[in-house]
């Protein structure tokens, strides 16, 4: 079956979309809901379309419900890192953006590029990264809050901490939420125990991993892992006169990175084989952000390892794929 190419700018209220079949580009553009969604299925049918490779962009939660709704209408899905399709569009020398046109970019990108299938993720992941999501959204607004107790005035002040006060009950209430979800689901709670024993990762970075990391089965090594998190070093070498310093890629899974972050303060703190790990680098004359992010990459090659072998942490073991 000839599969014809379907690219999807998302966004909150709609999306546009870029159909290209024969050497020709058709577009349509629909509400993002169930309607919506019903509108796109009836105008790919008159299209004489059955079968699509659709490709979006990952953002966020706009797209997840098209892109399951088409999964499950037998289509096969594409979601990819924004910065791969802003790159595709700078070869191109596209210099006009619109929704319109920005369909027609990722559909010549998913044509071009063919990028892997989307698996959606199962029932029990999405209510966890909702309700991880919701936790981090809360613990943001409870930080503003604060902040501007500084400089409120005394009639809002009350005000302001009775806000807190409710923020902290929510926040509370979710975790619970969280770890009731967490425990009722073997898979969840066996993964959930294995990153418990590693030192430094906490009851608050756990739900974190277990949403956002739930297809460890599609790395096939550490390395991609890193990548995927947008922990690796980018290097600017050209020629002999051209030499900057190595820093952070950051193209990757942002959410993860953040929850990463205090984990790896923790465990050089606690964690024998991190704190020797720290020293060495020190040794060397690396600055702080440096350690740190080294740090974390280590972090993640004992994730993968624990998770990957179903083994709790041990320090002194090490296998093959790390």
């Amino acid at each position: 079956m000839l599969v014809s190419v379907l690219g999807i700018d998302i966004a909150k209220q709609k999306f546009d979309v870029a159909l290209l079949v024969d050497g020709k580009t058709k577009h349509k553009s629909c509400k993002n809901s169930v309607e919506g969604f019903e509108t796109l299925k009836l105008w790919l049918e008159k299209q004489g379309t059955q079968k699509v490779h659709a490709c979006l962009e990952a953002t966020g939660n706009y797209g997840e419900d098209l892109a399951s709704y088409l999964h499950e209408a037998g289509h096969m899905v594409s979601i990819v890192n924004p910065a791969r399709i802003k790159g595709f569009g700078q070869s191109e020398l596209i210099r006009t953006k619109t929704d319109k046109i920005d369909a027609a970019l990722i559909a010549r990108f998913c044509m071009a590029m063919n990028p892997e299938p989307w698996i959606p993720p199962a029932p029990e992941i999405r209510s966890l990264r909702a309700l991880v999501r919701r936790v981090d959204s809360l613990i943001d607004m409870r930080s503003q809050e604060k902040n501007r107790i500084s400089t409120a005035h005394e009639s809002v002040i009350a005000l302001i901490r009775e806000h807190i006060a409710y923020l902290d009950k929510e926040i509370e209430k979710i975790r619970r939420q969280i770890a009731d979800l967490i425990d009722q689901n073997p898979d969840l709670k066996q993964k959930k125990d294995l990153l418990d024993s590693i030192p430094g990762l906490g009851k608050a970075t756990i739900p974190h991993l277990l949403a956002e990391l739930n297809d460890l089965e599609k790395f096939r090594h550490v390395r991609e892992v890193v990548a995927f998190i947008g922990l690796a070093p980018k290097e600017t070498l050209s020629g002999s006169s051209i030499k900057g310093k190595p820093r952070l890629c950051k193209i990757g899974h942002a959410r993860l990175r953040k929850a990463l972050y205090m984990p790896a303060l923790v465990s050089i703190q606690c964690n024998p084989v991190m704190i020797a790990f720290y020293n060495r680098l020190k040794d060397k004359g690396k600055n702080g952000k440096v350690i740190v992010c080294a740090i974390m990459r280590k972090l993640v090659h004992v994730i993968f390892g624990v998770l990957k072998s179903g083994k709790k942490y041990d320090p002194d073991y090490k296998p093959a794929f790390t």
